[in-house]
């Protein structure tokens, strides 16, 4: 859908995005409604939002929320997708280099759990995300593996450690996170048959609670590592729990288990034990 690069004519231009987490300096401007301002607020704190959640949110309809979006999107504040709204790109690489440092106690919970799932001498795919690369520290005490993954970064920690092989797929890097996506990418994990792939996620879609995320290729790896592998465990910590993302990964019902640092709200704890998935919930340090 084509769209203009400036805000119209009429109005005086609104200031540049601000980082993730933080209303964007003048957004409370007159240029930008209070309905506005709380749409660029949700989508900064959840990553994506659906028309239909804000036209609920605020009790108004469809069209008018998307008339929100478009005035806001040509202001430069989030980013315009089919049914929704969410980063702008740039913003959303930012955000990753700030979840390096992000809840690392929750996450090496989530890793030490996970590993504890994975027997030694077996193979396990691995997934891109900070989660899924603290799974990989905590890999780096089994022997006999057999590791095959589409993140730069998890082979990183891996390079020259003791755990066994580790194949990296190949394939076209695409963002910060080091992940290799593209037609390299599957048919190096089409070629392989493993026992558990390690799946991270951006959020759950706030209807049927899907495993969701935002980026169609990185998506399209993810679906392959699951097809190939004969369990799914799922990664993600207790922040995904109210965030959404654009695309659908997959249901409760392809998953194996869910490792994460904190119990997740009542209607999607419900999705996943009708789906029959374990729900494992780390336990606190001592």
């Amino acid at each position: 859908m084509p769209r203009s690069s400036a805000p119209p004519a009429s109005a005086s231009p609104l200031p540049d995005p601000a980082p993730a987490g933080a209303m964007p300096d003048g957004a409370g401007d007159a240029d930008v409604s209070p309905r506005q301002q709380e749409i660029v607020q949700r989508v900064r704190e959840q990553g994506f939002v659906t028309i239909e959640t804000l036209a609920r949110m605020f009790d108004v309809s469809p069209q008018t929320v998307r008339r929100d979006i478009i005035r806001l999107d040509e202001a430069g504040l989030i980013q315009r997708f089919h049914g929704g709204a969410g980063l702008k790109e740039t913003t959303t690489r930012l955000v990753y280099s700030q979840k390096r440092a992000a809840s690392p106690d929750g996450k090496k919970r989530i890793a030490r759990a996970c590993a504890a799932l994975i027997p030694h001498g077996s193979s396990v795919c691995l997934d891109v995300g900070t989660t899924v690369e603290a799974v990989a520290q905590a890999l780096l005490e089994h022997r006999r593996m057999h590791v095959i993954t589409t993140s730069v970064g998890a082979a990183g920690i891996l390079a020259g450690s003791q755990v066994g092989d580790v194949v990296v797929t190949g394939g076209l890097m695409r963002g910060a996170d080091g992940s290799l996506v593209g037609e390299a990418a599957l048919a190096s994990l089409n070629s392989f048959r493993m026992d558990t792939a390690v799946i991270g996620c951006s959020g759950f879609d706030d209807v049927d609670g899907a495993v969701m995320d935002f980026d169609l290729l990185k998506v399209a790896t993810k679906k392959a590592m699951a097809a190939q592998s004969r369990r799914v465990i799922l990664v993600a910590d207790a922040t995904k729990f109210t965030r959404s993302a654009l695309v659908r990964v997959m249901d409760f019902a392809a998953v194996s288990a869910l490792v994460t640092d904190a119990p997740p709200p009542d209607h999607l704890a419900q999705r996943i034990a009708e789906a029959g998935c374990r729900l494992l919930v780390a336990a606190q340090d001592d």
